[in-house]
């Protein structure tokens, strides 16, 4: 099961290495890591999204974070009300005479916004959460996809 982790931490250089290597260290993967300062400029919030298979596991990951000297606290958000959401960009190819209606379609049923057109060639940007993203990708699979950045999730408890 993936588990959303929140962590705040110091603001400062390093600290983003150590915690991923406690990571790599223990032969974890994290699946998605998103970093940005909070309304403390001394202070960052990582909000890191791991695959943890038991309780056992999760709580070794957070009892490690923990032990970390740049680390304040850390909040697993996964069974807590929580908002998560991840950007896209997404760069698409539209070839076919069907691919802008698609596109169309796609604009009426998500949040997307175009940010840039050409010719055959259009980025769009789309915000959502889980379920949101997993019905945005099934719908571009349809479509050319030349390009697609993800920023990682980002998440608040309630």
């Amino acid at each position: 099961m993936k588990h959303t982790i929140q962590v705040l931490v110091e603001n400062k250089f390093g600290v983003l290495a150590r915690v991923s290597s406690l990571f790599s260290a223990r032969g974890y993967n994290i699946d998605s890591l998103a970093v940005g300062r909070t309304q403390d400029p001394t202070l960052s919030c990582m909000t890191i999204v791991v695959e943890a298979e038991n309780e056992r596991i999760l709580e070794q990951i957070k009892k490690q974070l923990h032990k970390l000297i740049d680390v304040f606290t850390v909040i697993d958000l996964t069974k807590r009300p929580h908002i998560d959401k991840e950007l896209f960009l997404v760069k698409l190819e539209l070839r076919r005479p069907d691919d802008k209606i698609k596109l169309s379609q796609i604009e009426k049923n998500f949040n997307v916004r175009k940010l840039h057109e050409e010719a055959d060639t259009v980025i769009i940007e789309f915000c959502g959460g889980y379920e949101e993203i997993r019905s945005f990708r099934s719908e571009i699979k349809s479509l050319e996809i030349k390009e697609l950045i993800r920023s990682g999730r980002i998440a608040i408890a309630k």
